[in-house]
């Protein structure tokens, strides 16, 4: 994988595009509104590893709390705008660090040169969002539909729409609930212009359904280095959004953060809650960065010689538990109600020893 360099964009202080690394983000699903709350999942969505958060901004009582929110958070915010310029100007009064907003949207020429005006004098960067769900309804009659053709047009009118008023502090995003038209999309995008692109498949489902869209589109797109920063699109807590990119790049061999856990799929041998313990260790771990390799096994025979290039792993049988590191048994443990909380006794352990190393 050779990624495309793309000019870099400073989004309060994380780089994206150029050399960074491909940058993960969420979006908060709570109220704008209500302070407490939306800070509270800023900083869930921090400690899972969420570099940059964005808000809806819906309205001016959202729009009235964006300072509040913004000095409590330890991220990057982006305003998610629609239509109202006022809220933008707000928005980057409030400090916040981004700016989503398609400018052909947001009112007359004279609103238009307000924001970008603004935009450049609090050096706040511009994501052009396009969305095939809601394009401009002469280019659904010029391209016959929601092509990928038709998102890229789009996206390049409103760019040079900043482009005119002398703005390049831009990121481009080019979704659709379709895997293939957005990858279309995002590749004839990528040939055209060198800014950094967000890259998402908009709409995905529900847990299993958006992973698996989302792993397979943004997986072809980050392999062909198309790709700066990522959201995968869930309808679930977007907490477990992080989670999957994070997979995502590390399937890829691009970023890693966190023990990377593998389990075996159960079988006729298996003698323990394997799915059950799988899950209570994948969740003990989930706020650990370090990175480890972590092996949930369900036979004592076959467990450690499967998964001998674990760092340190675990495997069940009827009554008896054993924990291993790469492959060599280093305890045994009685009573399957033991297994997980001696397991991760001996994972505290082993990451003391390599902290102290």
């Amino acid at each position: 994988m050779q990624r495309k360099q793309t000019r870099v964009v400073n989004i309060g202080g994380v780089g994206i595009g150029g050399d960074n690394p491909v940058r993960v983000q969420s979006m908060c699903n709570t109220d704008t509104r209500d302070v407490a709350a939306t800070v509270g999942q800023i900083n869930q969505l921090a400690g899972a590893g969420c570099e940059i958060v964005r808000l809806a901004v819906p309205d001016e009582a959202a729009a009235a709390v964006l300072a509040d929110i913004r000095g409590q958070s330890p991220v990057p915010l982006i305003a998610d705008i629609h239509f109202d310029h006022r809220l933008a100007l707000a928005a980057l009064d409030a400090g916040f660090d981004g700016l989503r907003i398609n400018p052909g949207n947001i009112g007359d020429e004279a609103k238009v040169d307000a924001v970008v005006r603004a935009a450049a004098a609090h050096n706040t960067p511009i994501r052009i969002g396009v969305n095939g769900g809601s394009l401009e309804k002469d280019l659904l009659r010029q391209y016959g539909g929601p092509t990928p053709e038709a998102m890229v047009e789009s996206g390049l009118r409103h760019v040079r729409m900043l482009e005119n008023r002398g703005f390049h502090d831009i990121k481009i995003s080019l979704k659709t609930s379709s895997v293939l038209k957005t990858v279309a999309a995002y590749r004839l995008m990528s040939e055209q212009v060198d800014y950094p692109l967000h890259i998402g498949i908009t709409e995905a489902g529900t847990l299993v359904r958006g992973a698996v869209k989302s792993a397979v589109g943004l997986g072809i797109l980050l392999y062909e280095g198309i790709g700066d920063t990522m959201r995968v699109s869930l309808t679930h807590d977007p907490v477990a959004e992080i989670g999957v990119a994070y997979e995502i790049l590390r399937s890829l061999g691009l970023r890693e953060r966190g023990p990377e856990i593998i389990s075996c799929p159960t079988c006729g041998r298996t003698e323990i809650g394997l799915i059950d313990l799988a899950e209570q260790v994948e969740a003990a771990l989930r706020g650990v960065e370090e990175v480890f390799t972590v092996a949930v096994m369900g036979c004592v025979v076959n467990g450690p010689g499967e998964a001998k290039e674990a760092d340190i792993g675990i495997a069940g049988g009827r009554d008896l538990g054993i924990i291993f590191r790469k492959g060599e048994v280093v305890r045994k443990v009685r009573g399957n109600a033991n297994l997980l909380p001696e397991f991760m006794k001996e994972i505290d352990k082993f990451l003391e020893e390599r902290r102290t190393d």
